[in-house]
């Protein structure tokens, strides 16, 4: 379970968020909403411990994700907003260092239907330079067929993907739900009306709990 507790958020002079709470458990899918400058980006990266907060703190599993930051980690992918796609580097060789980066060890077969998943058969050898920003994001994206960690935070994952796309990362975010996973996402995309069971945090506007805190 993912907790944010009385979590505060100031930017340039300018609180954009105060006295946020929430949990995430095994199974939530979690959308955060809000206007332009509400946020958004400054809350992932507090929980995915890539920023502090101003005041209150991130726990997972109980334990203060500042204490036990290795093994919070382990259990975490974080894709941001750029892709952090090489352009120099195919979308294979792009796939194979985020792996080797994150410590985890595929084939390179697994590389290959990962990227045929999110639609870049035939793109798997050429240089990631010459492929649009919407193919870029999907080498970023086919991290999750292949990651086994539990807790997906996703910072406008569906941007410049057609529609389709979009109804297969609904469908990867369910399973992955079903599984016991988490899945936080945010996006100025209207999600799928089938996917009711998406929960929102709505930032700048009186907070929708995405689930109650158990002990």
């Amino acid at each position: 379970m993912l907790e944010a507790d009385n979590l505060s958020c100031i930017r340039d002079d300018r609180v954009l968020f105060s006295g946020l709470s929430f949990c995430i458990s095994p199974g939530d899918i979690v959308q955060v909403e809000g206007a332009n400058g509400a946020g958004k980006t400054s809350l992932l990266r507090i929980l995915a411990g890539l920023a502090e907060p101003d005041a209150g703190q991130v726990s997972w599993r109980r334990q203060s994700i500042r204490r036990e930051r290795a093994m919070y980690h382990r259990e975490l992918l974080f894709i941001g907003h750029r892709s952090g796609i090489n352009g120099a580097l195919t979308p294979l060789e792009n796939l194979a260092f985020f792996q080797a980066l994150g410590g985890g060890e595929c084939r390179e077969a697994d590389l290959w239907r990962a990227l045929a998943q999110v639609g870049l058969p035939g793109y798997e050898e050429l240089p990631a330079a010459g492929l649009s920003a919407g193919q870029q994001r999907r080498i970023a994206l086919a991290r999750l067929w292949l990651s086994p960690a539990p807790l997906w935070i996703l910072d406008e994952p569906l941007t410049a993907i057609d529609r389709q796309g979009v109804a297969q990362l609904m469908s990867l975010f369910a399973a992955h739900a079903d599984a016991r996973g988490m899945v936080l996402l945010t996006t100025h995309q209207a999600l799928p009306d089938s996917h009711a069971r998406v929960r929102k945090i709505v930032l700048g506007e009186q907070l929708e709990a995405a689930a109650p805190c158990s002990a």
